[in-house]
């Protein structure tokens, strides 16, 4: 029998190899994965040696050859194949290991040069990967490296004859190695297609590999899995969990939406969320400030919640965490002291996150019936000396500070969104309501007599005046909204009215 090992990833691959010659397999390679046989003590055929052929153009012939391909596709149980094979001098490879350079992390680089790309994209790797997945009843393919420990002792324990791998097990092989070469073409594809500024593009694939089974979804009776993406790496996927319990389905929604809010925001910043929404954020410079602040925001709502930190987590901000139940704290990091402090609570997970970064990274997907919606993400730059004020009352400079503060925060929150700030932030909020005026009451309810003196954002335009007014009397000084309703001269006119001050930002931000 014969075996052609050639892979990036050579975790364990030594130890295939030896189970394979033990068993009397002859082995064939190239590259650094021969030099790795060779220095195990093993021996190996070069593939040049094997099909005639030197390696040609800079190594990008290597294993485009009949005698390569010929072995690994013809198939056993066909005479013609066989005397084709015998009439050619060609020998059946029966084993195939082999894996893909990470081309993600070759192009992750900034200042990576085109040329540089495409040197990077291997042909004849994912054609040999393919051709023995798609002979799979006759070829064994291997493509991860997590499978050959399980191989190699198969091998040592059965021999190779008769066939010790079942039908099944051959199969459950092969839809690795085409999941393999997939995930390798749609990261080519995205490189290829970054930087158009849309997602009109005209056929889309997502490359996804399943990082573990989760208990069950949003309810006992679904099935959830975690899945990470091949063209990026970090976020909240590929958080190292360094204390707790293990993670659900919804905790994975709300811890991603505490590092999505506290990773807007450029100065420390503090986010406890409750059901994917802010409960309470603030931004301070000193850490242990801002989460009081945050905690503070809504402190009913807060208990069970999640926290998320956008600086690493000290000491003296662990200690400000104590007395209260968070199911979740998510941050870059933690002081050493303050990971001694967070571990005594038994249930809490502690998640370390790195930002996301890669060729692609961002895209809104929302699964709908028979496809999916896509969009980029709701990020851009705005300038709040550029909003337009509307009324005869301009905002402090204070005023206009805590605005841009809760405008940011809008974009996190469900829609309709009515946000609360003062001194940086969040004192009560309202969301996912069907309309605008109900989101007023609910923030003023939650802020109480934090709510007079505070500015309120709302991430679409006022259709009648009513918010204003209830605004007004619940004590809130400035408002930021979008404009665009017919009737915004009618919110200016209340807003006149009752002495507040209006900027107009000229840009929505629904959150559905």
């Amino acid at each position: 029998m014969k075996a052609l090992l050639s892979v990036y990833d050579k975790t364990g691959i030594a130890d295939l190899a030896r189970a394979l010659a033990d068993a009397g397999c002859e082995l064939v390679s190239t590259g650094g994965t021969a030099r790795d046989i060779s220095d195990a003590g093993l021996p190996v055929t070069q593939v040049a040696d094997l099909t005639g052929s030197p390696e040609m153009l800079d190594g990008r012939v290597k294993t485009l050859h009949p005698v390569i391909h010929g072995g690994i596709l013809a198939r056993r149980d066909l005479d013609s194949h066989r005397a084709e094979l015998e009439a050619h001098g060609i020998q059946p490879i029966d084993i195939v290991a082999g894996n893909l350079y990470p081309f993600v992390q070759a192009v992750s680089a900034d200042g990576v040069a085109l040329q540089d790309a495409l040197e990077n994209i291997d042909i004849g790797g994912p054609t040999m990967i393919r051709s023995a997945a798609k002979n799979f009843p006759f070829v064994l393919v291997v493509v991860d490296p997590s499978d050959y420990g399980w191989i190699a002792e198969r091998i040592a324990d059965s021999g190779l004859d008769p066939d010790p791998f079942s039908t099944e097990e051959r199969r459950e092989l092969a839809r690795k190695a085409f999941q393999h070469v997939a995930l390798y073409d749609t990261a080519v594809s995205k490189y290829l297609t970054a930087g158009s500024g849309d997602t009109s593009w005209p056929e889309l694939t997502f490359g996804y590999n399943r990082a573990s089974d989760l208990r069950y979804g949003e309810n006992p009776h679904q099935k959830a899995t975690l899945y990470t993406s091949a063209l990026s790496s970090g976020g909240i996927v590929r958080a190292e969990r360094l204390h707790g319990i293990d993670m659900s389905y919804t905790n994975y929604l709300d811890a991603d939406a505490a590092w999505r809010v506290v990773s807007d925001f450029p100065d420390p910043a503090v986010a406890i969320i409750k059901h994917t929404n802010p409960c309470g954020l603030a931004v301070h410079s000193e850490q242990p400030t801002a989460y009081k602040l945050a905690f503070e925001g809504d402190s009913v709502s807060a208990y069970g919640g999640i926290v998320g930190f956008n600086r690493p987590v000290t000491a003296e901000t662990a200690r400000a965490m104590r007395g209260v139940l968070f199911d979740i704290i998510v941050a870059p990091d933690y002081d050493e002291d303050a990971l001694k402090i967070l571990r005594r609570r038994t249930r809490t997970r502690i998640l370390k996150v790195a930002p996301e970064s890669g060729p692609v990274t961002g895209l809104d997907l929302r699964p709908v019936t028979g496809g999916a919606l896509i969009q980029t993400p709701d990020d851009i730059a705005e300038d709040p000396s550029d909003w337009q004020v509307v009324t005869e009352r301009a905002p402090t400079d204070d005023q206009l500070r805590d605005l841009a503060f809760a405008w940011r925060a809008c974009k996190h929150i469900k829609s309709n969104t009515i946000v609360l700030a003062k001194d940086n932030h969040l004192v009560g909020m309202g969301a996912g309501q069907p309309n605008r005026v109900t989101s007023v009451h609910l923030a003023l309810r939650i802020a109480e007599d934090k709510a007079v003196g505070s500015v309120l954002a709302s991430d679409a335009f006022f259709p009648f005046p009513d918010s204003i007014e209830m605004a007004a009397e619940g004590g809130v000084v400035a408002i930021a909204q979008p404009g665009g309703s017919i009737r915004d001269e009618d919110s200016v006119e209340a807003a006149n009215r009752l002495g507040l001050a209006m900027v107009l930002t000229d840009t929505r931000h629904f959150r559905h």
